[in-house]
């Protein structure tokens, strides 16, 4: 486990120099090929990454190459919020999110066999309070990560959205496990490998796309589309989440990284 508590920024220095401490890039790729949410007919869709070109050691500009940048604020690893969601309409954007809240301790629970079977599968509050038994409790002002196997779909929108005549089926949480989270822990973001944090089928839940309601409206956040949440341990990783600083922005794409001591082998058991 990382020694969060007492280490200092010079030993966390000699630490990532000597290997000990390891960085995990939780962060997918962004291009065109990034698969991005289709939403229904009566609302904005959500715009693909795009780069312009400005120039290439041309006429426009003969010593470098720039592009110009094209994309949604919630394309690809990004960041939600809280006003993204009506919950939480007079709530942060993006620019105004605590830097503190942005590095901070993250836990990992591990449903990959639940989501491989059921592509509908739904964490509950029954679920954290296990994992709870035996890692301890989830720690305040930390991330939760939700590992669901979804990651391994990302470079294929089809596969990824897994949609058909019901609309997307991918893992989310339950109303129960969001309305928890956001009234009875101190966490203060959930992490997903999905392409948002709630479930594919969430419009159909009371409320529709609880995470979302929940969460964004108590002041907290979201992460999705992560990557290599199998190399995290279940406890002890530090988490960080960093989103432009887009004043007015709901969300914003990320680099997301966790730093984890290089000897703890994972083996994948975050349950």
């Amino acid at each position: 486990m990382l020694p969060t508590s007492s280490i200092g920024s010079a030993d966390l220095a000699a630490a990532l120099t000597a290997g000990t401490v390891r960085v995990v890039d939780l962060t997918a790729s962004l291009s065109h090929a990034t698969p991005v949410l289709p939403l229904p007919p009566e609302m904005a869709p959500i715009p693909r990454f795009a780069l312009e070109p400005l120039a290439y050691y041309d006429d426009e500009g003969e010593i470098s190459m720039q592009h110009g940048i094209h994309t949604g604020e919630h394309t690809g690893t990004h960041v939600d919020a809280p006003i993204h969601w009506h919950s939480g309409r007079d709530l942060e954007d993006v620019a105004s999110i605590a830097p503190e809240k942005l590095v901070a301790p993250a836990v990992v629970i591990d449903r990959v066999a639940e989501c491989t079977a059921n592509p509908d599968y739904l964490l509950t509050r029954d679920d954290l309070l296990a994992w709870q038994e035996t890692h301890g409790p989830l720690p305040a002002g930390g991330w939760l990560l939700y590992r669901t196997g979804w990651n391994e779909r990302s470079h294929d929108q089809t596969a990824f959205i897994n949609a058909d005549e019901n609309g997307p089926h991918t893992p989310g949480i339950s109303v129960d496990c969001a309305r928890y989270l956001a009234e009875e822990t101190g966490m203060v973001g959930l992490g997903v490998e999905t392409v948002g944090t709630d479930a594919g089928q969430a419009f159909r839940f009371d409320p529709p796309f609880p995470a979302h309601s929940f969460l964004l409206g108590s002041g907290r956040y979201g992460a999705t589309q992560l990557q290599n949440l199998a190399e995290l341990p279940a406890t002890g990783a530090v988490l960080i989440v960093a989103p432009l600083k887009i004043v007015g922005g709901t969300g914003s794409p990320a680099r997301v990284l966790a730093l984890v001591d290089a000897a703890d082998d994972t083996n994948g058991e975050q349950n």
